[in-house]
């Protein structure tokens, strides 16, 4: 194939011709289905007189082509495997064509395609352009009018954007309907749903006092798998009209459960599609986790009504304008409706762990990238997640109602267009009067800052000196990088005390937890009037999404552990304690000597276990070892095998040592009171589970009793997926085997939790756990063509057991090659996504090396889809 070229930020130019309104008319059909358009069009002012009209169009039959009514002569226009060129329009006119599709032969999802029986669209970024020829970019914003006819028998229901204003019957057993969108949207924000649908259906009240139908629409099974998510969706309506002033504006807002679906979520204006694992809850079918998901992303779909779609992005390299400002919203409001300290703990712990591997990959790129070749590559960690923390630091650099102000003047200023992010960054620094330009370089700049902090008390002057010093990795494109302006939010714990001490910075009162601003390479603070000697606790709410070295004795980041205000400090320095007791113990298995488990660790275990006053759901996080992939991320070059011994050891002598204190926990906890996702219940789960994981890390006969009747009792999801992982990732087959058959064969109709089943047996510490990945990819459940199914079992496989993954044969690499190259044929988007783990090749030993990079170069020899072709030859450069 010939190289894909890239595209560059600095090429942008605006459209040459607008699209003021979209009329279309779809004829559905599984083989060919019809989409007529008619595009009211006019050419720019900047554009020049005679230049032609490019459209997008990919996979698309022409079937009819006219301007003003008059049919084009060939000689009129250009097709290519990429669009459509038409000569000389002129300044003004309506654009008839009429194309035909198959959406049954849409594997790539992207587009039209058929999902169950049912035909439902996937748009962002660029699906559009395989429903019909069209301006396929986000800053060509049009009203839509939408008329969908389908088979009454087949497609009962016939769903799009905005409002119904028209329905009716047709011959032939058909019927129609027309749906109107009257705010100007992209056509990334397209959609259609038709198909055998029944619907959960809801009122809310706006807070100017309009009424808005609330709707889900599912398959006729799962109609009892949506109040969690109805609940969810009227919770989140109520926080942004509270948190931002921002009111729901069209009479009808539908969520549709999809099952075939690359993505959780999308946000298309008043009919959002959702992933079904993204929707559907039931105690006995979905996990506590699984309900605050559907939550947070029932949110994060609903706020992107304003940040998102009333106001958009000019291109997508300004992507994380509103994904990342999007995401920020929907972690505040799940701190504000569940635990706040937990929801911090459980995103930072995600996003050191894998946002930070994406940094430092041959992948990095910025939070505004400058060039990519396939956009499907760039809905990553760091727009997505880096870029909330972005958000996150101007919120904590202006203050709440500083904030609040900027994002006003953003939405009312940018209403109905399609802006940058210099756009909103100067919104708030107008809302703040700060000078925002140094700001910016959070933006521009690829990988991670590194903090080197240093600390000195003067007893004599009774002042704490502190001394920080940034720099920023080289990355790909990125050699050299500027210092950043970093926010650092910290206090000074008393030794003595235990408690806060003031904090006074040159003349001025921060209170005993403050922020300080990092804007040099290096750069010293002198804390006055500090009556005993602290220990500095840094970071606070892990106020940037930095690197922090501070050279903290075990014995400080036990005093932390147990004395510190801030609960997510509390927790990082347990972490923190945790990993240099780890290190140890893989340089002992590195070394081949006995490994010796750290005393002070265990204190701080039994200190933390006796301590009765702690949030349960916070010292649930504080008791859960650092993962084995967070492990690899603090290593210079991974060891596998010495990870997984070192954390397996200390997990095994914790549990023999405070084997008592663990069995209390776990009855202290036990409830069988009806089952409610609320946060009070949710904490006791997790403590409960956590406890239960140590009991079985020692397998003794009560441990394993405690989840043989835990799994039996059958209360709730979360408990027997806890239950069921702990008795099949045992070193017993007897207890493994009949507990895997019991549940398959209850759940072999409910697809959302065949995936379950799948993902607990994929992270099966034991060696037979490749093959079962291999036995279970011929399984009736299980389907290359499901993304979901590709996740739960190949994507589970390959992140998540790592041990396995990375075995030193090379049999892990080999399959993942495999499925990618298969993938690449079916499914583009998902394949590239999924060889993210063989990309890292670099960080491990040099047999492991060679076998991961001769993978990649099998791959590369392929046939290779744009979106695998970008990530692989960036991995091998």
């Amino acid at each position: 194939m010939s190289e894909p070229k890239p595209t560059y930020r600095h090429d942008y130019r605006p459209p040459a011709y607008r699209v003021a309104h979209v009329d279309l008319t779809f004829e559905l059909d599984p083989a060919a289905t019809r989409v007529k358009a008619s595009l009211q069009m006019e050419r720019h002012p900047e554009c020049k007189e005679g230049e032609p009209l490019r459209l997008d169009g990919e996979q698309l039959i022409l079937k009819h082509i006219a301007i003003d009514g008059q049919a084009l002569e060939s000689d009129e226009y250009t097709l290519d495997d990429d669009g459509l060129s038409v000569r000389q329009p002129p300044a003004r006119f309506r654009l008839d064509t009429e194309v035909e599709i198959a959406p049954c032969d849409n594997t790539a999802l992207e587009g039209l395609y058929l999902s169950s029986g049912m035909y439902c669209t996937q748009c962002e970024a660029e699906g559009f352009r395989r429903i019909t020829y069209y301006p396929d970019r986000p800053d060509v914003m049009a009203t839509y009018s939408t008329t969908v006819i389908g088979d009454k028998a087949g497609q009962p229901v016939l769903l799009s954007n905005g409002n119904p204003v028209k329905r009716g019957e047709l011959p032939d057993g058909r019927h129609f309907v027309t749906w109107n969108d009257p705010f100007p949207k992209p056509s990334y924000l397209f959609a259609l749903v038709a198909g055998d649908l029944k619907k959960v259906e809801d009122r809310f009240t706006t807070m100017s006092g309009r009424e808005v139908t609330l709707q889900i629409w599912v398959e006729e099974e799962n109609l009892g798998k949506t109040d969690h998510a109805m609940a969810s969706l009227k919770r989140a309506m109520k926080w942004d009209e509270e948190t931002y002033g921002r009111e729901y504006d069209l009479d009808l807002f539908m969520i549709v459960a999809v099952n075939d679906f690359n993505m959780g979520a999308m946000e298309n204006k008043g009919l959002n599609l959702f992933n079904s694992a993204a929707v559907l809850t039931h105690p006995d079918t979905a996990t506590d986790a699984a309900f605050q998901r559907v939550e947070g992303i029932v949110a994060h779909e609903y706020f992107h009504n304003w940040s998102g779609n009333r106001v958009t992005c000019r291109d997508w390299f300004q992507l994380s304008l509103k994904e990342g400002f999007t995401v920020f919203r929907d972690q505040c409001f799940s701190a504000d409706v569940n635990s706040a300290a937990v929801k911090r703990i459980e995103d930072v712990a995600f996003f050191r762990t894998a946002q930070f591997a994406e940094d430092a990959g041959p992948t990095a790129h910025p939070v505004r990238p400058d060039h990519y070749i396939e956009i499907t590559n760039f809905y990553t960690l760091t727009i997505y997640e880096k870029g909330a923390e972005v958000v996150r630091m101007l919120y904590n650099l202006m203050g709440e109602e500083a904030f609040r102000r900027g994002s006003d003047r953003y939405f009312e200023r940018f209403d109905g267009q399609a802006v940058t992010i210099e756009d909103f960054v100067d919104c708030m620094a107008e809302a703040s009067g700060q000078d925002l330009t140094q700001f910016m370089r959070w933006y521009s700049q690829a990988g991670t800052p590194e903090i080197d902090a240093y600390g000195e008390y003067d007893y004599a002057n009774a002042e704490y000196h502190l001394t920080l010093r940034q720099r920023t990795p080289a990355t790909p494109d990125q050699p050299e990088k500027a210092p950043q302006h970093i926010p650092v939010r910290m206090g000074l714990v008393g030794t003595k005390s235990g408690r806060d001490l003031g904090l006074s910075l040159e003349g001025e009162s921060l209170g005993s937890d403050g922020v300080i601003h990092l804007r040099e390479a290096e750069q010293t603070f002198v804390f006055t009037d500090v009556p005993e000697a602290p220990v500095p606790s840094l970071l606070r709410g892990f106020s940037a999404p930095v690197q922090l070295r501070f050279p903290y004795s075990r014995e400080d980041l036990a005093f932390l552990l147990a004395n510190d205000s801030d609960g997510f400090n509390r927790w990082d320095a347990g972490q923190r304690l945790a990993m240099l007791a780890l290190d140890d113990l893989i340089a002992a298995h590195r070394n081949g000597v006995e490994k010796v488990m750290d005393p002070r660790v265990v204190d701080a275990f039994r200190s933390l276990l006796e301590r009765g006053g702690d949030d349960k759901a916070v010292l649930a996080e504080m008791l859960t070892l650092p993962s084995e992939a967070y492990i690899a991320e603090q290593q210079p070059l991974v060891d596998v095998e010495a990870i997984h011994a070192a954390r397996t050891f200390v997990k095994q002598s914790l549990a023999a040592t405070l084997r008592d204190d663990f069995l209390r926990l776990y009855q202290e906890n036990e409830s069988d009171e009806p089952y409610a996702p609320q946060p009070e219940q949710i904490a006791r789960r997790s403590l409960k589970n956590v406890a239960l994981g140590y009991l079985m890390a020692v397998e003794d006969e009560e441990g394993v009793e405690l989840a043989r009747r835990q799994f039996e009792a059958d209360h709730n999801m979360t408990d027997v997926r806890q239950a069921l992982t702990l008795l099949t990732h045992s070193s017993r087959d007897d207890l493994a085997a009949p507990a895997l058959r019991s549940f398959g064969e209850k759940w072999a109709h409910d697809s959302l939790v065949m995936d379950q089943w799948f993902a607990i047996q994929v992270t099966r510490p034991q060696t037979d756990a490749l093959d079962r990945v291999r036995h279970l990819m011929a399984h009736p459940a299980f389907s290359l063509k499901n993304p979901n199914k590709v996740r739960a079992l190949v994507g589970t496989f390959v992140n998540q057991n790592r041990i396995n993954f990375h075995r030193a044969d090379g049999e892990g690499y080999r399959l993942l090659a495999d499925v990618v190259i298969e993938l690449n044929r079916l499914n583009p988007e998902i394949a590239s996504r999924l060889v993210t783990p063989l990309t890292r090749w670099q960080r491990f030993d040099e047999p492991r090396q060679e076998l991961m990079r001769a993978e990649l170069e099998r791959i590369r020899a392929e046939k290779l889809s744009p979106n695998v072709y970008e990530v692989i030859e960036k991995a091998l450069a």
